[in-house]
């Protein structure tokens, strides 16, 4: 195990103190509980975000807090789902008011312990209202989940019901729109190389040098198959034809892309992978709106992609170019 870290059972604690010393401006930690909000939280009167998950995916959640989109973030350990109190702590400093959304990915332990957060918000007398995010296309049912794994998808959950909340909409009006593009996008992923859990310090799974696993989640859970390494065009057919015949995506649809790096994996390769992108939406008739490349939600130094694409209307449209300013998002 190589990695600049200090203690294994330290890092995320280092990490997040980096964090709110670089961005002091966007965040501020609640102390000893690993919870990133926003610097003037709690708003007065607009509804708040929470979010929140295992770390190693950075700049998810942490990356997002700020401006036009989460509240306040969770960190648990590495992959490891944050605890209720952790929740709860959150939800009692971000909440203005105008009530808490919990959005959270589809894992057991996470739904399980925001859940129980939000059970304790209610009986502090704190409204709250949970979305639940299910994008990947490859399996259902795998390690860690019932149903879809919720991956890079998320991001565009944050965005959205993030511009809602910040525009003035109301619990329900934030929690539908949330629904909204959780109904509307789809994601899948792939992997070149496994990553190194500090706790662990050893790789959470194997590939042989000429391997690919396609379908890898976020975590290192098996995706659908395995098979030798391909080329960037074909890798990217797959998981785009998977993702567009999933919802399924049509000919007059309007979409937003994202194209999300796995911590390990340069620009220069997800660039060509958003050339295939975009040119079988061209071939299908699908106009891309936005097009998001880089690194949104890791796993982290693994080597992959995932596709990410949403369908929008004229609501999503909008809310989805409002401007946003956090740590790991910025948008004018």
């Amino acid at each position: 195990m190589k990695k600049l870290i200090n203690q294994p059972d330290r890092v995320v604690e280092d990490m997040l103190a980096g964090m709110a010393a670089a961005y002091p401006q966007y965040i501020r930690l609640l102390p000893d509980l690993n919870v990133v909000v926003r610097a003037d939280a709690p708003v007065k009167g607009k509804v708040a975000l929470v979010s929140g998950g295992g770390s190693g995916h950075e700049p998810t959640h942490g990356g997002y807090v700020g401006r036009g989109m989460l509240d306040a973030a969770c960190a648990g350990n590495v992959f490891t789902s944050p605890t209720p109190d952790q929740v709860l702590a959150a939800i009692k400093a971000v909440d203005g008011g105008a009530g808490v959304l919990l959005v959270v990915k589809n894992y057991t332990g996470d739904i399980m312990n925001f859940d129980m957060a939000a059970e304790m918000a209610a009986a502090e007398g704190i409204e709250t209202a949970s979305v639940v995010v299910n994008d990947d296309v490859a399996v259902e049912n795998s390690t860690w989940t019932q149903g879809r794994r919720g991956i890079a998808g998320t991001i565009f959950v944050h965005k959205i019901a993030g511009a809602k909340a910040q525009a003035g909409g109301s619990l329900s009006e934030v929690k539908a729109v949330a629904e909204k593009v959780i109904a509307n996008v789809r994601s899948m992923g792939m992997a070149l190389t496994p990553c190194v859990v500090p706790a662990a310090g050893k790789p959470n799974f194997t590939l042989a040098e000429d391997e690919m696993e396609i379908g890898m989640g976020i975590h290192g859970e098996p995706g659908t198959h395995r098979e030798k390494i391909k080329t960037a065009d074909e890798i990217t057919a797959h998981l785009t034809e998977k993702v567009l015949n999933d919802l399924p995506f049509k000919s007059g649809d309007e979409v937003a892309v994202m194209v999300n790096g796995l911590g390990g994996t340069p620009l220069m390769e997800l660039f060509i992978v958003n050339k295939k992108v975009a040119a079988m939406l061209a071939e299908r008739g699908i106009k891309v709106f936005r097009t998001y490349v880089g690194e949104f939600m890791t796993s982290l130094e693994m080597a992959g992609c995932s596709v990410t694409l949403l369908r929008l209307d004229e609501e999503l449209k909008e809310l989805l170019a409002a401007p946003a300013d956090t740590p790991g998002f910025k948008q004018l």
